[in-house]
């Protein structure tokens, strides 16, 4: 029952989670590229508004769908989790509800339906409304996932967590090193996608009005994207730190160390078995202490050490995580992630060579790196949630006291019903995205463009 339940949830996240970034991300850029248009009155930059805008919508749709299955699983599956968090995932998840969601579905709306009818300033100022709702969203949600990662500001009385102190909540390290990292993250997602969509139409395109508003766009998003990649880089190096002081056993499992080192290495590939003799390994001296810690010789605690301290203080059980799967999901986040930055200085050179539809390797390389952000977050989230097992509150509560008495029948049937569901709502989003991504950008229609608010707002 147990193990069902944390597949349905799992997939269903994971699921969910291909969409928002993709969301958050592509507001951001809608919103930058609709104010380059007004500032600069520039009619290019709002047809391509237009153009990712509606990429930007068909995301939106499927993420909200799909999101809200998520928060009805915490009652059909994990029934005695909603009964011991309930007093404190409440408020973060009513503001999301409450205030975030409205914001972003209100002012999503006046975007959509008030282009011809609200005056080029204020329709623009929808579209941050919007991008500030998914954010907003974001950061409450995560609110919630950092106090499972490192509570905070609660007491326990009879078997219930009760707030506090909802300020510790809001001011949680993890939460804000977590929140910086997804949200860049998102940032690198959406300028990915753009870069691989821009530059497959600045290829496909037979005249020169039709390619040259893709190439901006192009070097537009491959300069985007690489100052996100760094911004995402700052902040996961950040929350390795936290990390390692307050889920010591994530950072083991992570390197799969077995027993404390100083001057600890960093294992890029291990071929072979993680018990600290495999057939072949590449290694790079000292950095995990570096990481653990900013510290050459930084001690990195051990995975029998940590055990046995966790044993001596939650009492007896196995605290040890799914080593492989640990192990792995961190390295390919990483390796995904160093891919994508040397895509995009590949793009920048290209661009400021004038030649990025003339190499020949690039476009592929582009239309396979629109892949590579969504296997880093999926990748990643593996790693946050597996990592930090057997707990689905760190120190708190184990992830096998969380779940509903419901049987192995009731889930197994839910559990095929969402994989249908949501295979075919993959499958729906994938054709969208596809038509409007091989759709062209909208002709102009006037040569002022804050003379006709509708060309670009």
């Amino acid at each position: 029952m147990e193990l069902l339940a944390r597949w349905q949830f799992a997939l269903t996240t994971i699921f969910h989670f291909f969409f928002v970034p993709v969301t958050i991300g592509l507001s951001v850029v809608v919103a930058t590229m609709q104010t380059l248009a007004y500032r600069r009155r520039d009619e290019t930059w709002g047809r391509l508004s237009r153009f990712f805008g509606r990429l930007f919508l068909i995301n939106l749709a499927i993420g909200v769908v799909t999101g809200i299955v998520l928060e009805f699983q915490f009652g059909m599956n994990w029934s005695a989790y909603s009964i011991f968090v309930g007093n404190i995932f409440g408020a973060p998840l009513a503001i999301e509800g409450l205030l975030a969601f409205f914001l972003e579905s209100t002012f999503v709306g006046l975007w959509i339906f008030g282009r011809d009818r609200l005056s080029p300033r204020a329709h623009l100022a929808t579209i941050w409304a919007t991008s500030l709702g998914t954010i907003i969203s974001a950061f409450f949600i995560l609110a919630a996932n950092s106090w499972m990662q490192h509570p905070v500001g609660y007491r326990v009385e009879h078997g219930r967590a009760f707030l506090t102190n909802f300020w510790a909540v809001l001011g949680n390290s993890t939460l804000w090193a977590a929140f910086t990292h997804t949200i860049t993250s998102a940032l690198v997602t959406a300028g990915a996608l753009v870069l691989g969509t821009a530059v497959w139409q600045a290829r496909r395109a037979r005249e020169e009005h039709e390619r040259a508003p893709f190439l901006r766009a192009a070097r537009f998003a491959a300069a985007f994207t690489l100052v996100a990649l760094i911004v995402t880089g700052v902040s996961g190096d950040l929350q390795a730190r936290l990390m390692d002081s307050q889920q010591p056993m994530k950072m083991a499992a992570a390197e799969a160390i077995y027993n404390t080192k100083s001057g600890a290495s960093f294992s890029i590939l291990t071929i072979g078995n993680l018990n600290g003799k495999p057939i072949f390994q590449i290694r790079i001296p000292h950095v995990l202490s570096m990481v653990a810690d900013l510290s050459w010789n930084g001690q990195v605690r051990g995975v029998n050490q940590i055990q046995a301290a966790e044993t001596a203080k939650y009492g007896k059980a196995s605290y040890i995580p799914v080593l492989w799967l640990t192990y792995w999901s961190f390295r390919i986040m990483v390796g995904t992630a160093i891919l994508l930055l040397l895509l995009c200085l590949w793009g920048v050179v290209l661009a400021r060579r004038k030649r990025l539809t003339t190499s020949r390797w690039f476009m592929p390389a582009a239309l396979i790196g629109i892949a590579l952000p969504f296997l880093a977050n999926t990748t990643g989230w593996i790693f946050t949630e597996v990592g930090r097992q057997p707990w689905i509150v760190y120190g708190l509560m184990r992830t096998v006291q969380g779940v509903s008495s419901t049987t192995t029948a009731d889930v197994t049937t839910t559990l095929v019903g969402f994989v249908s569901l949501y295979t075919l709502l993959g499958a729906v989003d994938a054709v969208l995205m596809f038509r409007a991504a091989r759709g062209g950008l909208a002709e102009p229609e006037s040569t002022d463009v804050h003379s006709v608010p509708g060309l670009v707002y």
